[in-house]
């Protein structure tokens, strides 16, 4: 009898393992059914072409006949040619120009609409808007804006008896102005997901540091910033890769001048494979922005993986 008992458990014990494992097993196939799109275009358009990419720079091909295979010449090539040094350096230059100030304007804005203020909501449209924008368009515009003879802001300028400089065809001035383009456009935007991160923080301890005595700028500094820092992770690393990716508002406003001043790599990659048809070439050099753009982002995510709180309860 004893025997028969021990039995029928050990079977339903078996029985009930073998259903959870059954439900595990079909709750990850219809996980992976839902991912299965997604992860389809993640593969086919985004690693495929990494990996096609990276064997296409072991070739020599100029987009008409059959590609040569020249092993690592097109890094050799590259790593000696003084234009794609300058054209990392332009890039850096840009990314150090763009993502400060971007960053601490969109963050003043955030601070400033996350206020209880009449027409708040307006005024979160408003800055957005010209994210939403073609930067072609833009672009165009924004040439005629830094016009030297016919431009608004020289016209500005001279009412106030000072001679504006040549914007775009003057290496001191073309990056910057450049920069401060796209920092006009894509504020809003950053400002839109750093107002999202202070909404999500509990104002129960601004209640509870202004009891202690706190001033604003130290609740600031040991409040604000800190549970802000996921909001801050997220705008610095898609920032980031977008900035060394610049290259629409490069080619309406300046086309890589005057003189290289802001053939950034982006451009650079542009001109090699679709204006000289050296495609295996742009390829690496493709490759070396690839790197670059991933030592960046892991350097973000190491900064930020201890120091970072999601939980703010």
């Amino acid at each position: 009898m004893i025997d028969n008992i021990t039995y029928d458990g050990s079977v339903r014990g078996h029985r009930r393992a073998e259903h959870r494992l059954r439900a595990r097993v079909r709750t990850v196939a219809e996980a992976y059914a839902l991912l299965a799109p997604s992860l389809a275009g993640f593969l086919l358009f985004l690693v495929a072409p990494i990996f096609g990419v990276a064997a296409l720079s072991l070739f020599d091909w100029n987009l008409m006949g059959t590609p040569s295979f020249v092993g690592l010449d097109n890094y050799r090539e590259l790593a000696a040619d003084p234009e794609v040094w300058r054209a990392v350096l332009n890039t850096i230059y840009y990314v150090v120009l763009n993502i400060p100030a971007q960053t601490v304007l969109a963050l003043l804005l955030a601070l400033a609409l996350n206020r209880r203020m009449r027409g708040g909501k307006a005024l979160r449209v408003v800055f957005v808007l010209p994210w939403m924008a073609m930067p072609v368009a833009l672009g165009i515009i924004w040439s005629w804006v830094f016009d030297p003879r016919y431009g608004v802001v020289n016209q500005v300028l001279g009412t106030v008896g000072i001679d504006g400089p040549n914007w775009l065809t003057d290496p001191a001035w073309a990056m910057p102005v450049i920069a401060s383009v796209n920092v006009w456009q894509y504020t809003g935007y950053t400002m839109l997901i750093l107002l999202a991160g202070l909404q999500a923080i509990p104002h129960t301890l601004y209640e509870a540091a202004a009891i202690d005595g706190t001033t604003p700028v130290q609740r600031f500094f040991t409040i604000t910033l800190p549970l802000l820092r996921p909001s801050l992770f997220f705008v610095l690393v898609t920032n980031t890769i977008g900035s060394f990716q610049i290259f629409d508002t490069v080619f309406v406003m300046t086309q890589g001048g005057p003189g290289g001043a802001t053939d950034v790599l982006n451009f650079h990659i542009y001109q090699q494979g679709f204006q000289l048809f050296r495609s295996g070439y742009a390829s690496a050099l493709a490759m070396v922005l690839f790197a670059l753009i991933l030592l960046v982002t892991a350097a973000q995510f190491l900064y930020f993986r201890k120091r970072t709180v999601y939980d703010f309860s």
